[in-house]
């Protein structure tokens, strides 16, 4: 990189972030890497709140188009997930130049349905890890230092370890993967290992969810699927009272 430092936008296609995450996520990466730490620029639009989202749909899918166009920048990180990626997609993706061509990726959960996308359509080099936000989880600290060494360095061992070089590999959130088959960004996973895992679903839902998704004739061409962590598990209140006319 010729001295200069890697430089990340953050961005929020989906619900907006807490107050603290930027400071504390830029204090970890000059601790990570203290002779020439990454520039990691929060776009202002990250802290928006628009009912649940981080600004409007306008708001969003700007914010969005302008880091990923900015070729200033070297990577787009998703700043965390919540819902309203799938709203704006249609928007952003067409309006992608040779900038976010250029890019790295990252984020997971709601971000799925873009990157998916960006799959598809061969833009960047997506992937499904960790988030700004997951910096204030149990563990946080460890999984946002995964994210930063495959964005800064394309450290190998920042991958899931049952990766293997020249197999092609795709990970969802279970119940976004569901969602968007047979849609547009749906991508051609022929030949791929499907990677997937689900946080806070009930166990119903990622039955019925895993029951689309094998079903899927697309899904039914990749080469593997492996489950990984579906936790913590949801447990609906059995005997409730149901509405009855």
């Amino acid at each position: 990189m010729n001295g200069i430092a890697f430089r990340i936008g953050v961005v929020a296609p989906g619900s907006p972030l807490a107050e603290g995450v930027a400071e504390r996520v830029q204090a970890l990466a000059a601790t990570l890497y203290p002779r020439r730490p990454p520039a990691i620029r929060f776009h202002p639009q990250c802290f928006l709140r628009h009912g649940h989202f981080a600004g409007d749909d306008d708001a969003r899918a700007a914010a969005l188009i302008e880091v990923a166009n900015d070729p200033a920048l070297d990577a787009v990180w998703i700043a965390r997930g919540g819902y309203g990626s799938c709203r704006i997609a249609e928007q952003v993706l067409p309006r992608l130049g040779e900038a976010a061509r250029a890019k790295s990726w990252l984020g997971y959960s709601d971000a799925g349905t873009l990157l998916a996308g960006l799959y598809r359509h061969g833009i960047g080099r997506a992937a499904h890890g960790p988030m700004p936000a997951d910096i204030g989880r149990d563990g946080g600290e460890a999984a946002v230092a995964r994210a930063l060494a495959w964005l800064v360095e394309g450290a190998p061992d920042a991958l899931e370890p049952s990766v293997v070089p020249g197999i092609r590999t795709a990970a969802f959130n279970i119940t976004i993967l569901s969602n968007l088959l047979g849609t547009p960004f749906e991508p051609d996973l022929s030949d791929h290992v499907l990677m997937l895992e689900e946080v806070a679903e009930h166990h119903y839902r990622i039955d019925r969810s895993l029951f689309h998704i094998t079903s899927t004739p697309g899904i039914r061409r990749v080469a593997g699927i492996r489950l990984g962590r579906c936790s913590p598990i949801r447990h609906p209140l059995f005997g409730a009272r149901r509405h009855r006319p």
